[in-house]
């Protein structure tokens, strides 16, 4: 064990603790509404970057590359930044990846081609995948022990809520630019965030301790590490497949000639809506039934709501809102449970090192998944045929889980 010399730092007060939660929210909640914003517009945003009409199929191609593109900048940025934080500090590099995210998602109001706009979303992307990382590590080092969980768990919650900020600007701009301006908050958080927020002293007074006799890749953890990938990366393959495209989705059951601002809009708010309720019952459910009941019963939940969904719906009506409710919140009870069902399938003393591979594995899966949907909607006759297969890795979750012990 190798110890490092200890600094004496004043400790954070109350105050500069709240302004720094205060951020974190905002650095947070946006990023969720950064994620899905372009999902939204990308029935009107495509063709006029192509300058033209597009097809279905067409549609389907170049929205794949939109979205795979951002979920490998994500997973690029959540490995990344994590090192990057552990050299220069939580502030600074939060304030870089807060920064990044912002700056690229201003950069869409004037971005001129599909090519390019693959660049931006990848930044974009990265500062994500940083802040939802960082800011996690952040907030549990300065807070008090006590009510740590509880205020963490308030945080998870605002990626959903930027998702239902998602739909409110569907709803206010039909300019899907105009939309994108939003970017601008999160580069007045981040340089908010570089003068107000306190350093971490847990940082400061840094130790670092080097375990050889255990490895995530040994024993019981290797094959917990399997399976965690597994199961996280399946639920993130339906999930991000079917929150990406149920919009475009719902779009192409309108008649020909509506523009569909309002079903889209109305849809991604039930889409956040339901990941929040879903996510605050899932601590409920899992003190009631148990972590593996309760995934079970979700995932097998997810397959028969997404079988509902996308075959007995031909035309668009009022009663796919109720339905995409009931199936996102069951995204939310996952997203909820498997936070803490992944972690304590480690020992304490590769857990978080064990979880993030967990994590970050699982999007590297999900964006090479979401990036062929183009084609299957192509071989498949259409988005809801192609969404149906997203139901699938709920299927993969649940043998793994089933399995588990």
């Amino acid at each position: 064990m190798e110890t490092l010399n200890m600094t004496r730092v004043e400790p954070i007060s109350v105050s500069r603790k709240w302004l720094a939660f205060g951020l974190c929210v905002v650095a947070y909640t946006l990023s969720g509404t950064v994620s899905t914003l372009m999902s939204v517009y990308l029935p009107v945003a495509i063709p006029e970057l192509k300058g033209a009409a597009v097809s279905e199929a067409e549609l389907g191609e170049i929205g794949a590359y939109v979205n795979a593109i951002y979920l490998y900048g994500w997973m690029c940025g959540g490995l990344l930044f994590g090192v990057v934080s552990d050299r220069i500090g939580r502030k600074k590099s939060l304030t870089l990846v807060t920064a990044l995210y912002g700056i690229s998602t201003c950069l869409v109001t004037i971005v001129p081609d599909w090519y390019s706009l693959l660049a931006i979303r990848f930044t974009a992307g990265m500062g994500v995948g940083g802040v939802l990382l960082i800011t996690t590590v952040y907030i549990s080092e300065i807070w008090e022990d006590r009510s740590r969980a509880v205020i963490l768990g308030v945080l998870a919650v605002c990626f959903p809520i930027g998702i239902v900020t998602t739909g409110s600007l569907n709803l206010l701009f039909s300019n899907w630019r105009t939309a994108f301006g939003i970017g601008i908050i999160p580069v007045a958080a981040a340089l908010l965030i570089f003068l107000l927020l306190p350093e971490s002293d847990r940082w400061k007074n840094v130790r670092a301790v080097k375990n050889g006799e255990e490895s995530i890749f040994q024993g019981q953890n290797r094959g917990n590490l399997i399976r965690g990938s597994l199961i996280f990366g399946a639920v993130l393959i339906g999930l991000w497949g079917i929150f990406s495209w149920l919009p475009t989705w719902a779009q192409s059951l309108l008649a020909s000639g509506q523009d569909g601002q309002k079903e889209r809009g109305l849809l991604m708010i039930l889409l956040g809506m339901g990941g929040i309720t879903g996510g605050i019952f899932s601590g409920i459910l899992m003190n009631r039934f148990g972590k593996k009941n309760t995934l079970m019963a979700t995932f097998a939940t997810c397959v028969v709501m997404c079988g509902v969904l996308f075959i007995t719906n031909r035309t668009f009506s009022s009663i796919i809102y109720i339905e995409t409710a009931l199936l996102a919140f069951c995204f939310g009870i996952s997203q909820g449970a498997l936070s803490s069902y992944i972690p304590e399938l480690f020992p304490f003393a590769v857990r978080g090192t064990a979880t993030g591979f967990c994590f970050n594995v699982g999007r590297f899966f999900t964006a090479t998944a979401v990036f062929f949907i183009g084609s299957l909607v192509a071989v498949l006759g259409g988005f809801g045929n192609a969404l149906l297969v997203f139901s699938l890795p709920f299927l993969v979750a649940l043998f793994v889980t089933f399995r588990s012990k």
